[in-house]
């Protein structure tokens, strides 16, 4: 294939995008990825760097790695981004700054990580219990602390907080980790919630505390910021799990987020080909576009010829991306390994030099480039 056809077939990918509240120069999002480069939680001058070459390389939307509010229990690492306290919002305030100056836009992704903070774990305030809504970890064994609902409502004050101080220092919207397994997601699953008061029950239930943090986020920061949510089935060491097991599930799960104000659902899959539902081809975020109405990001293994798991594939699939992408089956694309590898990666692709692409290692991670 020629570099002129090569580019031609990409051709898609490098279209704007203008929803109600945001304007992208292109379809590729960098999607966040935990790094473990700002000691003490203060992301500093090589992080910004790292988020500006990227910027300066075609990325048409960052979502920085995940950043932890201004809770005790927040987080399960020292080198994790902090988004509170002056230092760290001074370090995200630099990371904003050059990532514009570089052409790009720039989201945090802010972030508790509930019950997957385990004991051990190298953190400042150790003697701080891991907490959820009911206390327990994926497995569905008792790690932690359930949440009351005083408590509850302070972790929602914090996310509001975390989204007006982005907005205060220059961020083009805010993404909410929804995913994963982490405490928004081990509210949304039943295996991880127990609970019998109002942020529990069915799954429309289970959303409840979502839907408070979307609701105080927005009366934060005004009907124009936008507010992304990344959502997934799958839980990190529960590769199989489901939070809907068909559509009208699903549809129940989305909608009381939608009418709460998401903007953007950034879904989360293992492998963005494949179909989520029998009797269905539609992806993961090809449903959640369908169901909910709202712009979505796909993501899983793009650009990889391996998945998160380290299975192989028999290529990168970027046909397959390129012809779902063209049916409307999702509006943006996030690009994760592929993107820490390689800078340049977008760029490249761009410009037709995929063959030039640096491939992803386990040792890309221990990088910051």
């Amino acid at each position: 294939m020629t570099i002129n056809s090569t580019v031609q077939a990409v051709h898609s990918l490098f279209q704007p995008l203008t929803t109600e509240k945001i304007s992208v120069k292109n379809r590729i999002v960098m999607a966040p990825m935990t790094r473990l480069f700002s000691p003490g939680g203060v992301p500093g001058a090589d992080v910004a760097a790292y988020y500006r070459r990227r910027a300066a390389n075609s990325t048409g939307l960052i979502i920085t790695e995940g950043t932890t509010i201004n809770h005790p229990a927040a987080s399960n690492h020292a080198n994790i981004p902090t988004f509170h306290g002056e230092a760290a919002l001074n370090g995200w305030a630099q990371v904003v700054k050059e990532v514009h100056e570089a052409g790009g836009k720039i989201i945090p992704q802010i972030w508790h990580v509930g019950t997957a903070r385990k004991q051990g774990d190298p953190v400042s305030n150790p003697e701080v219990l891991p907490v959820g809504p009911s206390g327990l970890n994926v497995k569905g064994d008792e790690t932690g602390k359930a949440l009351t609902e005083a408590e509850i409502a302070d972790i929602v004050q914090a996310f509001a907080q975390a989204a007006a101080d982005a907005k205060r220092i220059g961020f083009d919207g805010v993404a909410l980790h929804g995913a994963h397994g982490y405490l928004i997601d081990q509210f949304f699953w039943e295996v991880t919630n127990k609970r019998t008061d109002r942020y529990g029950g069915d799954i429309a239930g289970r959303t409840q505390f979502a839907v408070e943090i979307v609701e105080a986020i927005r009366k934060a920061v005004g009907p124009d910021f936008p507010i992304v949510l990344r959502i997934s089935q799958f839980k990190q060491e529960a590769y199989a799990a489901k939070l809907a097991n068909n559509p009208e599930e699903l549809e129940q799960f989305l909608a009381p987020l939608v009418k709460a104000g998401v903007d953007i659902f950034d879904c989360s899959a293992r492998r963005f080909w494949e179909p989520e539902f029998e009797g269905s081809p539609l992806s993961f975020a090809g449903w959640v576009k369908k169901l909910s109405g709202k712009p979505v990001i796909t993501v899983g293994s793009v650009g990889l010829n391996v998945d998160m798991t380290g299975q192989h594939t028999e290529d990168s699939k970027i046909e397959t991306l390129i012809e779902k992408l063209d049916n409307q089956e999702f509006d943006l694309v996030a690009v994760g390994r592929a993107l820490l590898a390689d800078p340049e990666w977008v760029e490249k692709i761009r410009t037709g030099r995929d063959e030039e692409t640096l491939p992803y290692t386990r040792e890309s991670v221990a990088t910051l480039y």
